[in-house]
């Protein structure tokens, strides 16, 4: 049998010295996986020469090790368009927990003010339901919290739509996120509104609902826009600014007819007249109304306005006698009349307004209310009675 003999050589120069190495026996073989590369030829001498490209065994696996690492390290691109990872939470199921939260708030709120009921306030006292029930908690006629459920409500549907890789609604996703940035926006902005009514006209009052709901809105509002990116923020900046412009005109407009008398009623000449108040006053009633004028408390109201006539019913006949009670119109309506100087004097928003201990108060209030703004228990009244 014919000696064999191999050499390593560079595949990138042909001029290094050969080194040969005799095979003394043919059960020696050559593994395919160590050699892949293999040419043969004859030397002048007879002598089988195999050519074999060698590549370290050690770096070949270092390379695939630093590959794997590096593949594993580097997100891919469907992490970014995504926006979530597996340690963390994405932004769309923030989404469906804030707004479920939110959904279940405004949920509450919407009873409330359907059925007229009193609101749990967590920080006591009655300014809950004196704002929920002021004429800032509707809009164009509609409960405020109705807004707000039907706002959450859609952020919670998009956020699940967006956040499920089976898709219940025929939505795209560039689409769903583009209403979703516009419906966060109008909620920030309306709660940035709310938040300036609060402190300009229900100084000293807390709603603790009202700034629960203004920290939901911002926080759905800052994770949305943190999902979109700067990028996509540049291109969104106009709808964002059109929203923004649209909701601001929408409260405005609304809460500028809530006026003292609105224009449809000083168009219209009003003789003045009294209404009957049909209802029975209660021991407890008759009790609170000497009480409230005894400290001074003072209701405004005028003839034609019907919330006050219902502020009436609620104490009843004989005590909304005892009430201290400022008529605004007392020579009627016509166009061009004014109110009565007592009420410019106290800067009356709406009808009724009752001034408590120094606190302007708009909107009906119910005798547990009214007892606790005047600083004493019911439970107080029922015993001197």
């Amino acid at each position: 049998m014919t000696p064999t003999s191999f050499f390593c050589v560079s595949s990138s120069s042909s001029s290094l010295p050969l080194r040969r190495t005799p095979i003394l026996s043919s059960p020696y073989t050559l593994s395919a996986p160590s050699l892949p590369r293999i040419k043969k030829g004859f030397s002048r001498n007879g002598h089988l020469l195999v050519k074999v490209n060698c590549v370290s065994e050690r770096s070949k696996q270092a390379a695939e090790t630093e590959s794997e690492t590096s593949s594993s390290d580097t997100p891919s691109s469907s992490d970014f368009v995504d926006g979530s990872s597996d340690t963390g939470i994405s932004a769309y199921k923030w989404c469906v927990g804030l707004g479920g939260i939110g959904f279940l708030e405004t949920a509450y709120l919407t009873y409330l003010k359907l059925t007229n009921s009193d609101a749990f306030c967590p920080s006591g006292g009655a300014s809950c339901t004196t704002i929920l029930t002021s004429d800032y908690s509707s809009v164009f006629g509609v409960p405020l919290p109705l807004f707000g459920m039907l706002a959450y409500g859609l952020v919670t549907v998009l956020g699940l739509q967006l956040g499920a890789k089976e898709k219940t609604f025929d939505i795209g996703k560039t689409d769903g996120e583009i209403i979703l940035i516009g419906i966060t926006t109008s909620m920030a902005v309306a709660s940035a509104y709310f938040l300036y009514i609060l402190n300009t006209e229900f100084v000293g009052e807390l709603c603790i609902y009202c700034l629960a709901s203004a920290i939901l809105s911002f926080s759905l509002f800052f994770i949305t826009l943190k999902r979109s990116g700067s990028h996509d923020l540049q291109k969104l900046l106009g709808l964002q600014l059109s929203v923004a412009s649209l909701v601001v005109f929408a409260l405005t407009a609304s809460y500028n007819s809530v006026q003292p008398i609105s224009s449809s009623v000083a168009a219209t000449e009003i003789p003045y007249f009294e209404t009957e108040i049909t209802s029975k006053s209660s021991p407890l009633a008759i009790s609170l109304a000497k009480h409230l004028r005894s400290i001074g408390a003072k209701l405004y109201g005028a003839f034609w306005c019907s919330h006050c006539q219902d502020q009436k019913e609620i104490f009843g006949r004989e005590a909304a006698k005892l009430l201290d009670y400022v008529e605004c119109f007392p020579d009627g309506v016509s166009k061009g009349t004014k109110m009565a100087q007592a009420c410019v004097d106290v800067n009356l928003e709406g009808f009724p307004t009752w001034i408590i201990n120094g606190q302007v108060l708009s909107g009906e209030k119910q005798l547990s209310e009214l007892a606790a703004l005047s600083g004493i228990k019911l439970d107080d009244l029922t015993r001197s009675n």
